[in-house]
């Protein structure tokens, strides 16, 4: 793993230009769109709601959005990185504020804009990635040997993630702290430190699901499903039974029987066990691949935005890569039964207005970290 202490920073003029990583990144990106768009469109087609043209418009959206953000310069995200930082807590506090709160399934998680409700976690890792870049890049070159400076981040890290539990949502919270703690051991802390850190942050997490009921229920649900199959543990079934289904080529696109009533949020959560059932162990690979490949793509840019000494954008590329990278783990670990259900979407694939829509703003500042050239 690159650590930024031995980078070096070359001195040179910039320019903006289309390069090979951009191109594949673009590939890579429009690739998930279009096979997310198909896919929600085969996992909805049993439903009364008109999923599919809602997911059409938040690609639009999405798409305007990444195109906006490119055209930004980067100085404007560095400069103003407190702000950032603002916003994101301010959203974070303002889901709680009556009235403007929207709950739904227990959960208090929305802003109610009249026309759209915002999943408040999603544009606050927008922001939180540009603080947490800023600060590491104005300290970058006391992070490996003052440990103030860590600490001081993960405290308020820390803070945000506890606003974000009590909407509550573990998941999302438990996806931020560690893309951050993981950009930290970039960054070049010490690894005594990190490994500290590490080890507390299993044990709080821990302590997070055991000390709430729901939670140890969903832990012990997945332990066995079987057990509580028309309770608790009906979903976990329900997708297991679509894995079950599949073999090597599947069903076939459109021909899945899980999606029909049987299970919930198919077009949503649990979207992977539908393209399982329907393309089978080739498609689930095939998938998993892809995704590979879009997320070594980014890692791969945010390693030579920092060779050249763009310490802001290498960051925030390394931040975005992992917010994919672990919530992709998540979303196929939890529908194919290897970790406890957990609401999280498959980011560029999943039905979901928020979640689509910045993960495209995301690829707006990849995009253009990766056109940046010495």
């Amino acid at each position: 793993m690159i650590r930024t202490p031995i980078l070096g920073s070359p001195s040179g003029k910039r320019h903006a230009g289309i390069n090979q990583d951009s191109l594949k990144l673009l590939l890579c990106s429009s690739a998930l769109l279009a096979f997310g768009i198909v896919m929600v469109a085969s996992a909805s087609i049993a439903l009364t709601e008109p999923y599919l043209f809602k997911h059409l418009f938040f690609c639009f959206v999405g798409l305007l959005a990444a195109a906006v953000i490119f055209t930004l310069p980067p100085i404007v995200w560095s400069r103003y990185y407190l702000l950032a930082g603002f916003f994101a807590y301010l959203l974070a506090v303002l889901v709680f504020v009556p009235g403007l709160g929207h709950s739904a399934n227990g959960a208090t998680r929305w802003l109610n804009l009249g026309f759209f409700n915002l999943q408040v976690v999603e544009l606050g890792k927008f922001f939180l990635m540009f603080f947490v870049a800023g600060y590491l890049q104005k300290y970058r070159n006391e992070i490996s040997k003052n440990s103030f400076h860590v600490l001081t981040l993960m405290v308020v890290l820390a803070v945000y993630c506890l606003l974000i539990i009590q909407q509550p949502d573990l998941g999302s919270a438990a996806v931020i702290f560690v893309s951050c703690l993981a950009l930290l051991f970039i960054a070049g802390m010490k690894m005594k430190l990190f490994v500290v850190l590490a080890i507390t942050s299993i044990f709080v997490l821990i302590w997070f699901v055991v000390m709430e009921p729901f939670r140890l229920e969903r832990l012990l649900t997945f332990i066995n499903p079987w057990k509580v199959p028309f309770d608790a543990g009906y979903q976990l079934v329900q997708a297991l039974i679509a894995f079950g289904r599949a073999g090597w080529f599947g069903l076939g696109l459109g021909e899945g029987v899980q999606k029909l009533y049987y299970l919930p949020e198919a077009h949503n959560d649990f979207i992977f066990a539908v393209i399982v059932e329907e393309l089978g162990v080739f498609g689930a690979v095939s998938l998993i691949t892809l995704y590979s490949c879009f997320v070594w793509l980014i890692f791969s840019i945010a390693k030579k935005s920092l060779e050249r000494g763009d310490f802001f954008g290498g960051y925030c590329c390394f931040f975005a890569g992992f917010l994919f990278a672990f919530q992709f783990l998540i979303n196929v670990g939890v529908n194919s039964g290897l970790l406890p259900t957990k609401g999280l979407t498959l980011p560029l694939i999943s039905y979901g207005g928020s979640s689509l829509i910045v993960s495209c703003m995301l690829l707006g500042i990849l995009l253009r970290a990766s056109v940046a050239k010495d």
